[in-house]
């Protein structure tokens, strides 16, 4: 049987269990804390991962989720153990048991908010972040029988798109707290993709560094004639990924227009747009590249 604490976590075990609806399939929802109110302009510091946890053991105790997930250091906490529903859904008498409509509903929250600053970088969507921890929460969610499925689609904005309670109450996988019925909210407006595992079984690591990949330099890194054996590596990656849009094989360790042309198109089979695919490297999306050590 599967392990109803998640190993990764720490054990913050808040009582008050009881059980969720064996005849409907496993189910996940994706929430984010949303506990600041910032904008591009006017960012700030995201809140520290602490205080949340003090918060879902206290004053928050009636809308504790499962799991709280910090996604900038791949730390966890965990409330309730899987077999048991938790309370981080709106749930109205006599509708469709939100919080206990599968065989596990499992609820993460990711400590998150739009244009939260971390070390002096803004992130606008938590797919911007490292997502630290995620190889790790995507398997042990999986091994309670929740398929790597959005029967309502992977969340892309934050905006509404409830789910049919027909939907909800047939079909297992993943669902935004968007897509939940009877709730009103419209995060979380992104989630991480789901990791594949390799051939021999084993899912890849969680995030670059450990020794094994370059952790991301900063954006001040990233100028004009910069010569690194970081900027050859990265060049490699990004051939290797077929974001290829280099017109010469000469200087690949300086950084130069065709870097910034090939980390674009990096950056859009990301899925990013706009603003947000201009070719500089921002911490999501180089973590995401592994760049080897």
């Amino acid at each position: 049987m599967p392990n109803s604490w998640m190993p990764q976590a720490v054990k913050t075990d808040v009582g008050d269990h009881a059980p969720c609806d064996s005849g409907i399939p496993a189910k996940a929802v994706a929430h984010i804390t949303a506990d600041r109110r910032a904008t591009a302009e006017a960012p700030l510091d995201l809140v520290p991962f602490a205080n949340l946890k003090s918060f879902f053991t206290g004053g928050g105790i009636g809308s504790a989720p499962h799991i709280l997930w910090d996604p900038f250091t791949g730390s966890f906490a965990q409330f309730f153990p899987a077999t048991s529903r938790s309370k981080a859904l709106a749930d109205a008498p006599g509708g469709v048991r939100t919080n206990r409509a599968g065989k596990v509903v499992i609820q993460i929250e990711a400590l998150f908010f739009p244009h939260c600053r971390v070390d002096g970088k803004v992130f606008a969507r938590l797919v911007d972040t490292p997502c630290k921890g995620w190889s790790e929460l995507n398997a042990w969610v999986k091994s309670w029988g929740v398929p790597d499925v959005w029967p309502m689609g992977r969340p892309t904005a934050l905006s509404r798109n409830t789910s049919p309670a027909g939907v909800w109450t047939s079909r297992g996988g993943w669902y935004a707290h968007a897509h939940v019925p009877e709730n009103d909210h419209v995060d979380p407006g992104s989630w991480p993709q789901f990791v594949a595992p390799g051939p021999d079984g084993d899912l890849p690591e969680p995030s670059p560094g450990e020794g094994r990949f370059v952790p991301f330099p900063g954006p001040a890194f990233f100028v004009a004639g910069r010569r690194s054996p970081v900027i050859a590596a990265m060049h490699q990656r990004l051939v290797a990924e077929d974001c290829d849009r280099y017109t010469s094989s000469s200087g690949i360790d300086v950084w130069g227009p065709g870097d910034v042309r090939s980390y674009a198109a990096w950056q859009q089979k990301l899925g990013f747009t706009g603003s947000a695919a201009d070719g500089m490297p921002g911490r999501g999306s180089w973590d995401r590249l592994r760049v080897p050590a």
